[in-house]
């Protein structure tokens, strides 16, 4: 039987109903033993849920059986609960993003080197079947040289603040809570950026409670993130394209995820999803017929909502020995790419990247 890896679970929010069932039902080499939140009874409730145990961090720590936690807390609490899991001898896969700043990030995976321990951070759904076949494509040169990209996407922020508290904390603004998923699958399929300039705006410091059943409905709060960026990312590989999300738009998100190519067009569907269609626009001859857009599909599996898929392949990784694909250097390097994005938006100039990274290996 092959081994498995006992893991607790570190937050039990709405986000961790999917990674509960499908690490405890889907992904064989997890074994869920536990789970602890700020509100004890929270944990309870999930315990009772999933048959597993309700802890407090402390004892989840000092449990030599657990190997690695899974966090899954707002974005301000995750460089205190992995410098502890560290300091503990846990492995560590977290929510994105990794912290607040890639320079405590950084600091982390050195911390987590020295002990030969193992850091992970979503997102992971580039691990999924749709950037996976967009991968195979590029990769197979289905659309030739690769010119140029563009991607965009809209989303609420008024009606999402409203409903996700964490939102209005620092870490919550559009780029590091949404944008993070784009530039995750710019990486995995180019590589690292070398370099961006960016036009970053809040439209609204101030916002109102849009939910009607909200007991705070018709109120104002703070909202001193960002909710708009608009950015031109030149790769380290030579290939530049434009990144865009406007927080002050409409909930039902529209993507719009195009590679350019001298051989023909791929579109992908919303990197925050792990399926959906891949569409390839094959080049026309000339001024001739248009060629049909064609569905790809290579059978890549993790089509659904698969969560808790990297911290399966991380498990897989440190048992195998070796390096998983959603690792703390691509984080790093993202959260830096975020960081550079927020400082060019202040500049209004070019802003090197100064990190890099491995592009993760393909899915088998």
């Amino acid at each position: 039987m092959d081994k498995k890896m006992k893991v607790a679970v570190v937050g039990c929010g709405a986000i961790s109903d999917i990674y509960l069932t499908n690490m405890i039902e889907r992904f064989d080499n997890l074994e869920v033993v536990a789970c602890c939140a700020a509100h004890f009874e929270h944990a309870q409730k999930k315990a009772q849920k999933y048959g597993i145990k309700a802890c407090t961090y402390e004892e989840i720590l000092s449990d030599d059986a657990i190997e690695m936690v899974v966090i899954l807390t707002p974005a301000p609490t995750h460089e205190e609960l992995i410098r502890r899991a560290i300091e503990a001898g846990k492995h560590v896969y977290t929510e994105k993003t990794m912290t607040l700043s890639h320079h405590t990030a950084e600091k982390l995976v050195s911390e987590a080197q020295k002990k030969g321990l193992h850091i992970g951070s979503a997102p992971d759904t580039f691990l999924g079947a749709a950037l996976q076949t967009a991968r195979k494509a590029l990769d197979d040169g289905l659309i030739g040289e690769i010119t140029s990209f563009d991607a965009c996407a809209n989303r609420d922020i008024d009606l999402l603040a409203s409903l996700f508290g964490f939102l209005r904390m620092p870490g919550g603004g559009i780029g590091y809570d949404f944008g993070v998923y784009y530039l995750t699958a710019l990486v995995s399929l180019f590589g690292p950026v070398n370099k961006v300039v960016a036009s970053v705006r809040n439209l609204a410091r101030s916002r109102v409670n849009v939910l009607p059943d909200s007991p705070s409905f018709g109120k104002e709060f703070a909202y001193d993130n960002e909710s708009q960026i608009f950015t031109i990312l030149e790769m380290e590989n030579g290939v530049t394209g434009t990144f865009s999300v406007n927080g002050d738009s409409i909930i039902n998100d529209q993507a719009y995820f195009t590679i350019y190519g001298k051989k023909g067009i791929i579109k992908i569907p919303d990197p925050n999803n792990f399926g959906g269609k891949v569409v390839y626009i094959p080049a026309q001859n000339g001024f001739g017929k248009n060629m049909e857009p064609q569905i790809l599909d290579y059978g890549f599996p993790y089509g659904e909502n698969s969560r808790g898929l990297g911290p399966s392949e991380m498990a897989d990784a440190i048992i195998k020995g070796r390096k998983h694909r959603a690792n703390a250097q691509m984080a790093c390097h993202v959260l830096e790419v975020i960081d550079c994005i927020m400082e060019s938006g202040k500049k209004g100039a070019f802003v090197t990247v100064t990190s890099s990274c491995e592009r993760p290996e393909k899915m088998n």
